[in-house]
């Protein structure tokens, strides 16, 4: 009978001091792994938004008390990985976390693919072709080609350039709603950077419902004076674009109509692409 009421090791393990301690140091280490993976979902879930989301809306989508989220988003917020937008009191990916993104877009497998992609693009139009993303009122360049004519525009990797006066810009703010379109735009000082830069508030919706329309991103000189592009966007299954193709050229080489005739192998450097930047069950 003292037999069955001996424990078991494994039960008197977790009875004696040395096995509480092994017990509590596994519950702590999953506890910093969940909070981990709640940083990364969080971050997540603000990229792949198409407007600014709130506090009640990422505790909501989360299921995290209000009161946890909020101090997890002054932590993030602090240190640059997500921003408050001024209008709507919604939250945005910050700088630390595109800085994080362009490192993973530099790791060696993605640029060797992309590079390869974008540098068949380039043998292609003759011109520099590049990957640009949406990063809160801007775009980034990720990736870019130069074209091996002397005559150029040298942008260095990470760049970031205005949403009212360039191809990839025009063109995500084409596929927000109008809502996000004009949040955005309050938040932006239309700058002018060329004598065409469109710095009209209205004559820029006109251009944008334009571009819409045509589904391409053109820049006609509103960027970069004697410079001209055009852009195809890179888009998710439920419509949402996450980046973008463009070429561009000195207006002494090619006009913008030009450019536009190159329109077919933008798309299919898109598609090519896309697996790249998405990671969808098929």
């Amino acid at each position: 009978m003292q037999d069955a009421f001996q424990k078991r090791p494994a039960e008197a393990e977790e009875d004696s001091p040395a096995g509480g301690v092994v017990a509590a140091s596994a519950a702590a280490s999953h506890g910093d792994e969940a909070r981990g993976l709640r940083v990364l979902r969080l971050i997540e879930h603000l990229a792949s938004a198409s407007q600014p989301l709130t506090l009640s809306q990422l505790a909501a989508r989360m299921q995290v008390p209000k009161a946890s989220m909020m101090r997890l988003l002054d932590t993030l917020e602090q240190h640059g990985y997500v921003l408050r937008t001024p209008v709507g009191r919604g939250y945005v990916p910050g700088a630390a976390s595109t800085n994080l993104a362009l490192a993973t877009l530099r790791n060696n497998a993605l640029i060797r693919v992309s590079r390869s992609i974008l540098g068949s693009l380039v043998a292609a139009t003759g011109e520099t072709c590049n990957l640009a993303i949406p990063e809160g009122n801007a775009i980034v360049y990720v990736d870019r080609v130069e074209t091996q004519e002397p005559l150029r525009l040298h942008l260095v990797l990470g760049t970031r350039a205005p949403m009212h006066c360039t191809a990839s810009g025009k063109l995500f703010l084409a596929h927000m709603t109008l809502l996000e379109r004009r949040e955005l735009l309050a938040m932006l000082t239309l700058q002018a950077r060329t004598p065409k830069s469109i710095t009209d508030p209205a004559l820029l919706e006109r251009e944008i419902v334009r571009i819409a329309r045509l589904g391409i991103g053109i820049d006609d000189e509103e960027f970069v004076h004697g410079m001209v592009a055009v852009a195809v966007p890179i888009c998710a299954a439920d419509g949402r674009i996450v980046a973008a193709v463009a070429c561009h050229a000195p207006v002494a080489r090619k006009s913008v109509e030009q450019l536009l005739q190159h329109v077919p192998q933008l798309k299919e450097a898109a598609v090519k692409l896309r697996p790249l930047l998405l990671a969808e069950s098929s």
